[in-house]
């Protein structure tokens, strides 16, 4: 995985909206940088030498910051070098997916210290669910990643819109069994530190814009096609949630209005023909056109689709071309609509690479309006299974730069319980 810095402050939403210090904004800007001199903080901060050092030993004291040797002269006297201290704490990143649940323990750089995961209903089970995220968390907590660190948050991913002003809250449409809260506040309160929450396709995008393939963008749309098909749309660098939170439910497009109903209530939604359910049944019916197909037999799963498409089996790459035109579709409209510089694909299916993304273009390229939206990049995540745990932690991270108290209200983690 890539690792390079984060967007600067004030380039996404995320976190608090609290106006930031003189020492915010310079520990922000020794985390982007890594390793720093005083005098280079005071050219690039525009301060004088004497507030850097004022600002300089209070961070030292937090022990986000430590002198590291000295650097290359310039003509005087050789700098000392700050640099921040990624191992000084430790965050955890949720993935609570429709059908699984996934737990990563990450470093302040967003490195991968410790991660687990499973299959559940999550959709169907909440107090499994919670049960299960209780046990992840725990076991990441009890690894040797956490010795000694500082836990600084937890942050969770839900396959359901979020509104901001409630973010206790889920959706009674997308997840009706869990009676519109996720309780997890209140699962994770021994912790002791925050715990952030947003829609998984939102985190998706985050964790892109961090570490992935929209690094440097304003302008992307990040898809998840998982059970469900939702999308992440950062547009000038804010990710645009719409008026309460629903912004990006691509997976309710309605590409037929005849056609099959939605859990939604609607018919013929683009999940209704990619969502893995949906794929699943069409390998179903497809299976007795494709008798020698390995999906002819056997329960149709999406790791099975997605061996057989490597190996070019027919019955596969038809599902998949069908997949990539229902996508064209959709994502043709949004082309249109918002004209992204990139969409990036994340999910399983998106581990098809040129499978998938080549007839996908085509498909929806075709459709586009004007050539400023044909010139836009289709491209797949390269995050890995991962990615939307990684966006969790990362929103984390990234309100705990924007507002370093944080830092300071961290408790020790707590290993098991």
């Amino acid at each position: 995985m890539t690792r390079s810095p984060g967007p600067r402050v004030g380039a996404s939403d995320f976190g608090p909206t609290r106006p930031p210090s003189l020492a915010d904004a310079v520990l922000r800007l020794i985390w982007d940088e890594e390793r720093i001199s005083r005098a280079e903080i005071a050219r690039r901060a525009e301060l004088s030498r004497s507030t850097v050092s004022e600002i300089v030993e209070t961070l030292l004291a937090t022990g986000l910051v430590r002198e590291a040797g000295v650097g290359a002269s310039r003509g005087g006297r050789r700098p000392i070098v700050l640099e921040f201290q990624d191992d000084a704490g430790t965050i955890l990143g949720v993935d609570m997916g429709a059908a699984h649940v996934a737990t990563i323990l990450t470093d302040l750089r967003g490195r991968i210290l410790a991660s687990e995961r499973s299959a559940h209903p999550v959709q169907t089970d909440p107090v499994g669910a919670r049960r299960v995220i209780r046990a992840q968390v725990d076991a990441c907590l009890a690894g040797p990643g956490s010795t000694a660190r500082r836990l600084v948050g937890v942050g969770v991913a839900v396959p359901s819109p979020v509104d901001l002003r409630h973010p206790d809250r889920l959706s009674p449409v997308a997840m009706p069994a869990w009676e519109g809260r996720h309780g997890l506040s209140e699962l994770l309160a021994d912790l002791e530190v925050p715990v952030l929450v947003d829609n998984d396709a939102n985190l998706g995008a985050l964790a892109e814009r961090w570490w992935g393939a929209a690094q440097g963008l304003d302008h992307f749309a990040y898809i998840k096609i998982a059970t469900g098909i939702g999308a992440g749309h950062v547009i000038d660098g804010r990710m645009h949630r719409g008026a309460s939170g629903v912004g990006g439910e691509i997976g309710h497009i309605a590409i037929d209005p005849r056609g099959e109903t939605c859990n939604c209530g609607n018919r013929g939604c683009l999940t209704t023909f990619v969502g893995a359910p949906a794929l699943e049944a069409r390998i179903r019916a497809l299976a007795p056109v494709y008798p020698q197909s390995p999906l002819a037999t056997g329960a149709p799963t999406i790791a099975r689709l997605e061996a057989a498409a490597r190996e070019d089996d027919p019955l596969a790459l038809q599902v998949v071309h069908e997949a990539a035109e229902h996508l064209g579709v959709a994502i043709a409209g949004m082309l249109n609509l918002l004209n992204p510089a990139a969409v990036i694909l994340g999910g399983r299916i998106a581990g098809l690479g040129d499978r998938l993304i080549v007839p996908l273009r085509a498909n929806a390229l075709r459709r586009t309006f004007v050539p400023a939206a044909a010139a836009t990049e289709i491209r797949a995540s390269t995050l890995g299974r991962h990615g939307i745990a990684l966006g969790a932690a990362t929103l984390v991270l990234d309100a705990a730069l924007r507002d370093p108290r944080l830092f300071r209200a961290v408790s020790r983690a707590r290993v098991g319980r």
